[in-house]
């Protein structure tokens, strides 16, 4: 694994043991960020699910202001700790070490409201983050947020995840990227 673009470009990150954590391919990385284009400069960005935390150094790396990663894993909050200070992003950041419901839950915003969200669940995991977006308190998310949700082909994806209305498929062999939208009428003005 290694950062593909920006600041830290062909960074070599440290990756997973086994089968428990199955990273993003350098191919869908690449497709998830032309997808997001510019839109990742200053941006504030959530890594649910977040792994080695590969996705969201590769977001601070082409300008992200920031990113929350939440990961419930010992050993992929290791990875995300240790790759964090291999490339110096440590203040640039917040691991959040709990799971994804527990971090809805607590109903605090972190580093919100946030302009991209990436969602890489286990992909049995996929029905109930899908549960738990439908729940999303649009204050969360910015006037024109992006969310990218990351899942199998079979999975059955709604039209509107809470605040966010889907806007197109992006398939990549058995993995899939779903782009949602903040909806116009949903979206959080300050």
């Amino acid at each position: 694994m290694r950062v593909i673009a920006g600041l830290h470009r062909g960074r070599r990150l440290l990756g997973p043991r086994g089968q428990a954590i199955r990273p993003t391919s350098d191919r869908v990385k690449e497709a998830l960020f032309s997808i997001l284009g510019e839109r990742t400069t200053g941006a504030r960005v959530l890594d649910l699910y977040a792994g080695t935390g590969s996705i969201g150094i590769e977001a601070l790396s082409r300008g992200a202001a920031h990113v929350t990663f939440v990961e419930a894993d010992r050993e992929a909050l290791r990875l995300i700790q240790s790759n964090l200070q291999q490339c110096g992003l440590e203040q640039s950041a917040d691991v959040c070490a709990c799971q994804v419901s527990q971090f809805f839950r607590r109903g605090t915003q972190r580093s919100g409201p946030y302009d991209i969200v990436f969602c890489d669940p286990p992909y049995q995991l996929t029905p109930e983050l899908i549960e738990l977006t439908k729940r999303w308190d649009a204050g969360w998310l910015t006037g024109d947020a992006v969310l990218i949700l990351e899942h199998g082909r079979k999975a059955e994806i709604p039209s509107a995840l809470g605040p966010l209305a889907q806007i197109k498929r992006y398939d990549y062999g058995d993995t899939v990227l779903t782009r949602f939208h903040v909806s116009p009428k949903d979206a959080h003005l300050p």
